[in-house]
């Protein structure tokens, strides 16, 4: 076992190599099912059967291209930056409630002039008050784990991202980061009891917006017993389910898919992971959650040795992206599984969708970069033997033809 845990240890190496195989494993498996599951929608909808799989194909390329020009940007400018680019996500998120495109009943895209692509907010947000929320940790951790006002401040910002996000509405956004925010202040020490008390009031809180909207409390009844109504309300998790019927061990084959033939709303974004456990089976769904699994125990990983190395803002950089990134695909699974009600959130690295898949690229690139700035710290924090003195012999040195003449003439 030792032989083995040095063989795949990445200690001697510049990053952590697993954390990048696994989220590259991620997209091209995205892209594969992508491929199969919007295949018969993209054929009845434009004629060409590959549609959709070519413009998920140019995100990944865009995707990696993106991530690997931010794998270069020192964190300083991330640390610099961090209240500029909370302030660059609320203004795009007050933009899109103005002139934003609406798709089933949410406004929530941002179509870019002169490109036949369309921009999520939301999903810039994330990633943004993560890097504000790692800053924040940085220059105020003694204060967030003993003040209540340091403790507060943060979540009122949180507020403020969360009320817009709400009006999209966009609550499975809202959800995932609130609590990355949340789970941030934890990892920073923060009292529990506090958290026990926020839960609490956040629980009512959303008994009230749930109470408040018929439909919202259809979703909820809807995901309890999806049987019920299973040709309204509970009509796209029934579907799902089904799939996940006819997957069995080892699936109907990838491209054999029966539910993604019209059955299955949103087969190729929000549910993909349904057509997985179709096609591929329990084992390819099992692999595809380890994939996930390893991706955020990597990231946690690089947090931790960060936070070792005496770097707050990396640190608490990489715990944010793990937070996001878990929470998210959790969330995802859950949905299509009927553990939680509907939520309209894409798994990360895998759904199609240009946004979620660049930004979770940059996530990556951003814990890659973490790993690497702390590698080279703890190189550089690790003692130098002395160098020796000129006409001395140390201690070990093999003394000389001469010196060993000398020392018998003496004797």
């Amino acid at each position: 076992m030792k032989g083995l845990r040095e063989r795949l240890s990445t200690a001697h190496q510049p990053f952590d190599g697993w954390l990048l195989l696994s989220a590259l494993a991620l997209m091209l498996v995205g892209w594969v099912m992508v491929t199969s599951a919007s295949s018969e929608v993209a054929s009845g909808l434009t004629g060409n059967p590959f549609y959709f799989s070519i413009r998920h194909g140019l995100f990944v390329l865009v995707a990696i291209a993106v991530g690997y020009a931010v794998l270069w940007v020192p964190l300083g400018w991330w640390r610099v930056n961090g209240q500029l680019l909370l302030g660059v996500a609320i203004f795009l998120l007050l933009v899109v409630l103005v002139v934003g495109r609406e798709v089933n009943g949410s406004t929530r895209w941002l179509s870019v002039p002169g490109l036949p692509v369309n921009l999520q907010p939301s999903e810039i947000a994330k990633l943004c008050m993560i890097a504000y929320m790692a800053g924040y940790l940085e220059r105020y951790l003694p204060a967030v784990r003993k003040t209540w006002g340091a403790f507060l401040r943060p979540l009122l910002v949180t507020g403020v991202v969360a009320f817009l996000l709400i009006l999209e509405p966009d609550y499975g956004s809202v959800v995932v980061i609130t609590g990355c925010v949340m789970g941030m202040l934890l990892m920073a020490g923060a009292p529990m009891w506090r958290f026990l008390l926020l839960l609490v009031l956040l629980a009512a809180l959303g008994l009230l917006l749930a109470i408040a909207e018929p439909y919202r409390m259809a979703r909820l009844t809807s995901f309890s017993d999806p049987w019920a109504d299973q040709f309204a309300s509970g009509y796209q998790l029934t579907q799902a389910l089904i799939a996940y019927g006819r997957g069995h061990w080892f699936g109907l084959g990838l491209g054999n898919s029966v539910q993604k033939l019209f059955y299955l709303p949103e087969a190729h974004t929000d549910f993909v992971f349904a057509v997985i456990a179709e096609e591929l089976g329990l084992v390819g769904a099992i692999t595809v959650v380890g994939l996930f699994a390893l991706l955020v125990i990597r990231a946690m990983a690089v947090g931790r040795r960060a936070e070792l190395a005496k770097l707050p803002f990396a640190a608490y950089l990489s715990y944010g992206i793990a937070l996001i990134i878990g929470a998210q695909a959790f969330i995802n699974i859950a949905v299509s599984t009927g553990m939680l009600p509907t939520k309209g959130l894409t798994l990360p690295l895998l759904s199609y969708g240009g946004s979620s898949l660049v930004i979770s690229a940059v996530m990556v690139a951003l814990v890659l970069r973490v790993d690497i700035e702390t590698r080279q710290a703890v190189r550089r924090a690790r003692p130098t033997a002395p160098k020796p003195s000129p006409g001395k012999a140390q201690p070990n040195q093999t003394p000389t033809r001469r010196e060993s003449a000398r020392e018998r003439t003496k004797t």
